[in-house]
């Protein structure tokens, strides 16, 4: 009498219900492996999402250009001494490119701004009139400021919201002076709040005329110049008319262009990485509950062996055997991966709760994925111990004690 395939399930299951201790520490090991690559790889994924969520809030149509010739992306704030500094008039040049739709001078700095009694030191950022189109926010009050000469630019300042709030407590301040770093400034405008960009407040800052700021920081280099240009644009080609014409200006090429379609691929390209590193990790953990898979199913193998040769005496073949051992290796992996999968998700969202500032995101490929790992070691675990009870001798079996 051979053994249908439905028995050798309900013996497996069977096994497993009669060693429940056993059960759940092989579970265990599986479940915790499982947890940690859920839980991993959500903050993974949800830091991933934020940090493409902040770039992308300025749009992606964007090109910047900083001072000095990098092979390195990112916003350079230092300027090179023996290289030609970038000026408010390069930025009025690359206004007038095709496909170019505005630019923007931009530098910073910081700085004590004083109303009043009240003071608070903040992030000074000297641009243009067409700052709010470029980064796309938007004025809550008063206006931006005006498009006057940019060499000439009057004392304007526009206070970003929380500065707003902090220094007027919600009064109306149009029209009003304030100090910013010792000099005086009319307040034309306040900014909607925008939020934060990797760590910066963009809240907690203050808007004047470049110029202004390259005086008031004794520089004489912009910090960047920011392209907004047309959607559908070329932005590769845009670029090498961006190089072109600052070579022409410059001499040389002392500078370095980033498309944001760069930026974002190479944040892209690490946080992948970052991942895929943190699912490694976790992967180790899945590995060491392989192994405890193996040593209680080998364990199993010795204790069942008169089950064994009993089953061999009935007509069961080498090759149910091997199923009824394999079936319960894969059943335990599989029930550990459930586990894990409501463990680590229970986690990530606790997380999330807890720790509003660390991002996490559940990635349904990642779930199945840390699924199929688990039942595949469970079942790469489980050869060995199946292979030994199948090739056991049923007479020899049967006299085991």
């Amino acid at each position: 009498m051979s053994m249908r395939f439905s028995d050798a399930i309900s013996l497996s299951f069977s096994a497993i219900r009669h060693y429940p201790l056993r059960t759940a520490l092989t579970a265990l090991g599986i479940a915790i492996g499982v947890s940690a690559v859920i839980l991993l790889t959500s903050i993974s994924e949800g830091l991933h999402r934020f940090v493409l969520a902040e770039f992308t809030q300025f749009g992606t149509n964007l090109i910047g250009i900083s001072p000095g010739k990098t092979t390195t992306t990112g916003m350079s704030g230092a300027v090179i001494g023996n290289i030609r500094p970038l000026s408010l008039d390069d930025a009025e040049a690359l206004r007038r490119l095709p496909n170019v739709i505005e630019s923007v001078a931009v530098t910073q700095g910081s700085a004590a701004v004083e109303y009043r009694q009240r003071s608070r030191h903040v992030t000074v950022l000297g641009t243009g009139a067409a700052a709010p189109k470029v980064w796309q926010f938007n004025v809550f009050m008063g206006e931006f400021l005006p498009a006057d000469d940019p060499i000439n630019a009057r004392s304007y300042a526009v206070l970003g919201h929380k500065l707003f709030v902090e220094l007027f407590k919600n009064e109306n301040p149009l029209g009003e002076l304030i100090r910013i770093g010792g000099y005086r400034y009319r307040v034309v405008g306040v900014m909607e709040p925008k939020g934060q960009l990797l760590g910066f407040d963009l809240d907690d800052a203050i808007y004047i005329p470049a110029a202004r700021a390259l005086e008031m920081f004794n520089r004489d280099s912009l910090m960047e110049i920011d392209v907004l240009y047309t959607p559908g644009a070329d932005p590769e080609r845009l670029s090498r008319q961006i190089s072109s014409l600052l070579q022409a200006r410059h001499g040389s090429e002392d500078f370095t262009i980033v498309t944001q379609e760069q930026m974002l691929e190479t944040l892209g390209d690490i946080l992948a990485i970052l991942t895929m590193a943190v699912a490694a990790i976790g992967a180790i953990s899945l590995l060491v509950g392989g192994i405890g898979i193996l040593t209680i199913m080998t364990i199993a193998v010795n204790e069942r062996t008169n089950e064994i040769g009993l089953l061999r005496a009935l007509g069961s073949s080498q090759r149910q055997i091997s199923l009824l051992f394999l079936s319960e290796a894969l059943a335990l992996s599989a029930l550990g991966g459930i586990f894990g999968l409501i463990l680590g998700a229970t986690a990530a969202e606790i997380i999330q709760w807890a720790i509003p500032a660390l991002p996490t995101h559940l990635s349904f490929n990642y779930i199945v994925l840390a699924e199929l790992v688990a039942v595949s070691i469970g079942l790469i675990a489980g050869v060995f111990p199946a292979h030994r009870a199948a090739s056991m001798d049923p007479v020899e079996a049967l006299r085991a004690e």
